[in-house]
């Protein structure tokens, strides 16, 4: 099946497009699965990515799937188990994560994770942005705790997808690093792309992508400094590459860090990265009314600064 893409329809995710236009396309879910297998060409060049906007006069061409594509759609499962919702309304949704749950499916994780309930709890996210990541347009690593916004419906996942974007969304978390930062407030602007050396890793390397983080020294202690941290764009590891960089990597992260504190002592327990997405602030993106949602440290995180600063003695 051949189509051009008119005036009007410039500008429209591949996506949609086709679930739209073409007769045999039963929901957006099988056409994302269709263009990640590699069916659907744009100007004769196959495209893998289901949000490629397209221009007027493109060609695009949807290639009659092998047999094994064809049937229902695959996508995450729901799983019905317990999400703590602190926001919630028709559009969006603000999900309190917490430490070791991963976000979407994934090598390891197929039935275990936010989206896995998040697809239980609102059946009608399947629709909703990327097939296998229904809802989603920002992540937090397993080992990061704390606010994450879904999406409900199209529209709210194309407007937060465009906030996300273009910076208009205040990301805003709290992290204990290794020593005392040279300024009280800073910003890290330093490009992030693959260890060259790792390709599991992210590094500052030269040619990466541009990014910045902002800090804020919240309160210091004798061996350690509680930021505030804000994220301007959004790399993967962005926040714990980048204070490692500047030699204050965040306590117990494994991966950048790699410093652990010997003895009994509530740091040294922390079996995972002292790192809490504390904050969200936007807009809405369908009714336009500020948001702001803030999620208190969890026990784990909050036992290790009562220990490094105890309340005094009354």
């Amino acid at each position: 099946m051949i189509f051009t893409v008119s005036t009007e329809q410039a500008g429209e995710r591949l996506d949609r497009f086709l679930t739209e236009h073409w007769d045999r396309a039963e929901s957006r879910s099988e056409v994302q699965r269709l263009i990640r297998a590699g069916n659907v060409q744009v100007n004769r060049l196959v495209v893998s990515r289901s949000s490629f906007k397209l221009d007027a006069g493109q060609v695009v061409q949807v290639d009659e799937p092998a047999p094994e594509l064809s049937g229902p759609a695959s996508g995450p499962a729901p799983v019905d188990f317990d999400l703590n919702v602190v926001y919630e309304d028709r559009d969006i949704a603000v999900i309190d994560k917490p430490v070791g749950m991963t976000v979407h499916p994934g090598a390891g994780h197929d039935s275990d994770t936010l989206v896995n309930a998040a697809v239980a709890r609102w059946p009608r996210i399947v629709e909703v942005g990327d097939a296998d990541r229904p809802g989603i347009v920002h992540r937090l690593d397993r080992d990061t705790s704390g606010l994450l916004v879904v999406a409900l419906n199209d529209g709210a996942y194309s407007r937060l997808s465009e906030m996300v974007r273009e910076r208009e969304i205040a990301r805003i978390y709290m992290a204990l690093v290794f020593g005392h930062p040279e300024t009280a407030v800073g910003v890290v602007d330093a490009p992030i792309g693959r260890d060259p050396h790792n390709r599991t890793r992210q590094a500052v390397v030269e040619d990466g992508r541009p990014s910045r983080t902002h800090y804020k020294v919240v309160r210091e202690f004798d061996n350690f400094s509680l930021l505030e941290v804000r994220l301007e764009s959004g790399r993967t590891h962005q926040i714990r590459v980048h204070l490692n960089a500047i030699s204050h990597p965040v306590v117990g992260d494994q991966t950048y860090g790699k410093r652990r504190v010997a003895g009994d002592t509530a740091v040294g327990r922390l079996n995972r990265q002292f790192l809490h997405a504390s904050k969200l602030e936007f807009d809405h993106p369908v009714l336009g009314n500020p948001i702001s949602v803030v999620s208190e440290l969890p026990e784990d995180l909050q036992t290790v600064i009562e220990e490094l600063a105890p309340p005094a003695a009354g």
